[in-house]
């Protein structure tokens, strides 16, 4: 049995908070082969995920939120936002499933955000991710801009 329990999100949560990235994850499955990847990603705000789609090979994607607060937000193909939701378990909102060949992104809203990931398998770095082309890249220095662009449009408030 795998146990998620507060003493293992506090220890993610705090890798989180010590990682340049501002994010730490914590796998379940075993290896990358695993037809299911299964993990916990603990997420800080101002944490930047370029958006991106799961194409070739096709995969969904599943962000249910065990503590904090997650904007998950997709996109059109020109970089448009289509679609958006504040998951918020305190909330009533509790996950969200993206579809393949979505571009999406999501954003920690608070501190000690963590989210439980479930993703189709096999993960290959090679493959994993189609990046959109319109959005910047995680290491420019931009990021922090576009993600308070994203949430100015979508009127929630910065972290």
């Amino acid at each position: 049995m795998i146990k998620i329990d507060q003493p293992l999100l506090n220890n993610v949560s705090q890798l989180a908070k010590e990682s340049p990235r501002g994010r730490k994850n914590y796998n379940f499955h075993k290896t990358y082969e695993d037809t299911l990847q299964r993990l916990i990603n603990a997420i800080e705000p101002y944490s930047y995920i370029q958006p991106h789609k799961h194409e070739n090979p096709d995969k969904r994607e599943v962000f249910t939120v065990l503590q904090g607060r997650l904007l998950v937000v997709e996109f059109d193909q020109e970089g448009t936002i289509t679609d958006h939701c504040i998951i918020a378990p305190h909330e009533g909102t509790f996950g969200a499933e993206i579809p393949n060949r979505t571009f999406h992104s999501i954003f920690s809203l608070e501190p000690g955000t963590i989210v439980y990931e479930i993703k189709d398998g096999p993960y290959s770095p090679i493959d994993d991710k189609n990046f959109a082309p319109w959005a910047p890249k995680e290491e420019e220095t931009s990021t922090k801009e576009y993600i308070a662009g994203i949430l100015n449009r979508l009127g929630v408030p910065l972290p």
